[in-house]
């Protein structure tokens, strides 16, 4: 999976990360070409900040089918520190995604809108990938699958390998802990930082899945930026056949 933008960055970070929806398409095809079979989408609002805007989300939905019908897509629900749980529930309700990424600590902001949250995922299919940052987020899915919140099942999740900060440098020991905490999840990773792709690369190695894009990681491990997200899948992708079987 491609993460090309997030919700923070714009293109004072770097000229190529995409911010419109055509830009975002256009990267999309890209990657897709580069060997990217998924897309964890953002949209922005008119100035180029981060949105859950349904109607935002429709449209790029429908352009992204068109132009990259083989790329499965998936929405994100992140607050950012913009939204809250209501604002949340209503993206998921009224655009219905597919598939959709959940941050376990964001939706923990609102304990009584939390049930609702997954009950209308389940109700209207959409999969749900839980976002983990560390293991008070992994014992809280936990508490919640047995309380019923979460509806029962193999739990899809994603380990988020460090934070957006100064200086971030995650390295591929970050993930034996979640690995050790939840060794039955169907689970995916990405990385902040400039090893980014030697996360992914012992992440593979393990069995996972991978995201890599803009979003966590603007440079290889030499510091070096890439020319573009489709530059670091490729780029990925050239490292996984190097050092997989």
């Amino acid at each position: 999976m491609v993460a090309p933008n997030g919700a923070r960055r714009g293109q004072g970070d770097h000229p190529a990360l995409p911010v419109t929806m055509q830009q975002t398409v256009a990267t999309a095809a890209a990657c897709h070409a580069a060997g990217a079979d998924g897309l964890h989408l953002h949209v922005r609002d008119g100035a180029g900040g981060h949105s859950l805007d349904p109607g935002r989300y429709r449209e790029a939905l429908a352009a992204l089918a068109l132009q990259v019908p083989g790329m499965r897509v998936q929405i994100t629900t992140e607050a950012a520190g913009v939204f809250d749980v209501p604002a949340q529930l209503d993206c998921l309700t009224r655009v219905r995604p597919g598939w959709a990424s959940i941050s376990v600590r964001e939706i923990a902001r609102d304990a009584d809108l939390a049930p609702r949250v997954y009950a209308a995922c389940a109700d209207q299919g959409t999969e749900v990938q839980h976002i983990l940052y560390d293991a008070d987020d992994i014992a809280r899915l936990t508490d919640w699958q047995v309380r019923g919140v979460v509806p029962p099942g193999r739990l899809a999740v994603l380990f988020v390998l460090g934070r957006y900060a100064a200086g971030q440098v995650s390295t591929p020991a970050d993930l034996a802990p979640f690995r050790a905490a939840m060794p039955e999840a169907s689970w995916m990773v990405c990385a902040f930082g400039p090893f980014e792709h030697d996360c992914l690369l012992a992440a593979a190695q393990q069995g996972g899945a991978l995201r890599v894009g803009f979003e966590n990681s603007l440079t290889d491990a030499a510091g070096d930026p890439h020319p573009d997200n489709a530059a670091s899948v490729a780029a990925l992708r050239m490292t996984l056949e190097r050092h997989l079987p």
